[in-house]
């Protein structure tokens, strides 16, 4: 059962929170103010009686809307794992007392009490990983004979031994090559080629082995009758979903190994993961990442107005225009100056962004041979926009640093979206808070 607050406190609550007020920061008092908004815990709330079909209505009463809002935050805000957000509110009673969902209602906010005009606008992209390892063929193939041997062994625990072949078990054989492949892998040249490929065709044998054995107990199980399989269906859902995952990499482990092929149509670099993309962005610590693509639009006071999480890849030549019509749908007005890095640069983006009345547009154009383009970006107000611009790869450092946006923890699209949220929400309350408070 949900609920939108907590209960009326005691008597002695107030006194202690009286004391505690003091040991709060800054930022953490105007916060609190911006989170006792009805329309933010009416979104939370709404959510979680979206949960199950009966979520609302029944069951044991849940954390309530509020509280669990101002818990999450707090866990972005520390870039904290559960387990250390549990035991520090356990611990803490200023974390006790604050925490008691909507980005664009705290934009809003924001608007409304002065702390943006929404008169700039600056924007970058990223990439948030997905908490994975570092994908090999190899690596993924045993995963894969790991997962898909446990779950069969689950469903023949739970069919009564009633298959009719006994699930085998061959993920130390696998294993075996999988740690041969990484030894073959220091060798260089074509003796160690062909070590890695006698051990590949090996580990692939006993994959399709195991993705054969997949194949017949989903066959068995769907024969059986309705009470017998009753229990099986969701094993048998996870079953098949994960073979055909592992059909895709033995396909593309395959065509790398013995066609040479690297670039081939729905590959996947995680079983557990399979939205992930490789991205290159031409980092020389990390030539290439894998997760996703975020974008994080900026207005004044380093307040995020906007972020999107891709689905797939963009250009960033293609982002600029609908950065510029995300901030005049979210704040009612186009920027005065809009600006970004040299990657968005796209004359036509350019011009349209001017057509809806930017005044100022300032996208360096690293190719240009005008002598009037070079003119352009050579004037004073060019150069102090790109200056005011490079504060935004200082926002996305802090996101990643302070609000563990280097690395999703969730699973999923959903949970990609949700952590990048969540993260730029909290990043979001305090840059509010600490605007409010320098006013006061």
């Amino acid at each position: 059962m949900t609920r939108r607050k907590q209960g009326q406190r005691k008597l002695w609550e107030g006194i202690v929170d009286e004391d505690v007020r003091g040991l709060w920061e800054p930022w953490m008092i105007e916060a609190d103010q911006l989170l006792e908004d009805e329309e933010l815990i009416d979104q939370v709330f709404e959510a979680q009686g979206k949960r199950h079909e009966y979520s609302a209505t029944r069951g044991r009463s849940q954390t309530p809307a509020e509280m669990v809002l101002r818990l999450l935050l707090l866990k972005h805000v520390r870039n904290w794992s559960f387990d250390i957000l549990e035991r520090e509110v356990r611990m803490n009673l200023a974390y006790r007392d604050f925490t008691r969902i909507g980005h664009r209602r705290l934009v809003e906010m924001a608007q409304q009490k002065g702390v943006i005009r929404g008169r700039k606008m600056r924007v970058d992209t990223t990439v948030v990983e997905t908490n994975i390892h570092y994908p090999t063929d190899s690596s993924m193939l045993g995963d894969g004979a790991r997962v898909l041997t446990r779950t069969m062994k689950k469903i023949e625990q739970q069919s009564g031994d009633q298959l009719k072949c006994k699930v085998r078990n061959r993920t130390r054989s696998i294993n075996k090559r999988v740690i041969a492949i990484a030894t073959a892998s220091r060798h260089k040249g074509p003796e160690g080629d062909e070590k890695r490929k006698k051990q590949y065709k090996e580990l692939l044998r006993y994959t399709r082995q195991v993705l054969n054995d997949a194949r017949r107990v989903i066959a068995e199980v769907d024969g059986m009758s309705a009470r017998k399989k009753r229990g099986m269906r969701g094993l048998c859902e996870q079953l098949s979903g994960m073979a055909d995952r592992v059909r895709q990499v033995v396909k593309q482990a395959r065509a790398r190994i013995f066609d040479g092929l690297t670039q081939l149509p729905g590959k996947i670099v995680s079983l557990f993961e399979p939205h992930t993309e490789i991205i290159r962005k031409g980092k020389a610590s990390k030539p290439t990442e894998f997760g996703k693509m975020v974008q994080i639009q900026e207005a004044e006071n380093q307040i995020i107005t906007h972020y999107d999480v891709f689905d797939r890849r963009p250009s960033d030549r293609e982002l600029f225009i609908g950065a510029v019509e995300a901030h005049q749908q979210i704040l009612g007005r186009v920027p005065n100056l809009a600006t970004a890095d040299a990657g968005y640069y796209s004359q036509a983006q350019e011009r349209a962004a001017e057509e809806k009345g930017v005044k100022w547009v300032a996208i360096p154009n690293r190719s240009t041979r005008s002598a009037e383009r070079k003119k352009k970006e050579k004037s004073r107000w060019f150069k102090k926009a790109q200056r005011w611009r490079t504060g935004c790869e200082g926002r996305i450092s802090v996101l990643k640093r302070r609000h563990g946006l280097n690395r999703c923890r969730y699973r999923g699209d959903e949970g990609m979206k949700r952590w990048v949220g969540l993260g730029v929400m909290a990043d979001t309350l305090i840059n509010i808070g600490n605007a409010l408070a320098a006013r006061a």
